[in-house]
């Protein structure tokens, strides 16, 4: 299954680490374009240079992981396309291009079910997403929370556990799931 991955689900941290640590793991195929990623090192000019910086080295880290999950729109793609907002219709045409099964994002009203399954696409919620892996396989997934988890302590000084920090990464249903296992 190929999944292209929207900058609203790789800017937060840990929703990231959770979907790009289940591609790792070979629950799907990741696709993102050139833009994508350029919108999401633009949202670290919040966090000043070092999360540019940041964000510049750990972009570079998955290019070289996924080379090959970089796509771009076909030219003239995007001229046929609509969306309620036109700053999105790079994501859609990359996801066609890519032949994607589907748009991994949060922003459902800028990605209408009925316009994407017009281009044979479906929308997918992180959290859903995620979920459905854990429901597939249980194991690999708490072992993933537990990286995740392991390495936001280690940055953060400590004190998270699985169910705050997955809540608070917009991950409710998932958070629930590993607080029962983690």
């Amino acid at each position: 299954m190929k999944l292209l991955l929207d900058t609203c689900v790789l800017y937060p941290t840990v929703m990231r680490e959770m979907l790009v640590g289940a591609a790792r793991q070979g629950f799907y195929t990741p696709l993102w374009s050139a833009r994508i990623l350029e919108e999401w090192r633009r949202a670290t000019q919040k966090l000043g240079p070092e999360g540019m910086a940041q964000a510049s080295a750990e972009i570079a880290l998955l290019r070289s992981h996924w080379a090959q999950a970089e796509v771009a729109p076909a030219p003239g793609l995007e001229a046929r396309l609509y969306l309620p907002d036109a700053a999105d219709v790079h994501v859609l045409a990359s996801a066609i291009h890519g032949h994607a099964d589907a748009i991994v994002t949060v922003n459902n009203k800028d990605f209408p079910r009925h316009t994407l399954a017009e281009e044979g696409l479906e929308r997918l919620g992180p959290d859903q997403l995620l979920y459905d892996f854990w429901l597939t396989d249980p194991a690999r997934i708490e072992e993933l929370g537990l990286q995740v988890l392991a390495e936001a302590n280690r940055l953060s000084g400590g004190g998270w556990e699985i169910r705050p920090l997955l809540k608070k990464a917009r991950l409710p249903r998932l958070a629930k799931a590993l607080a029962g296992a983690v």
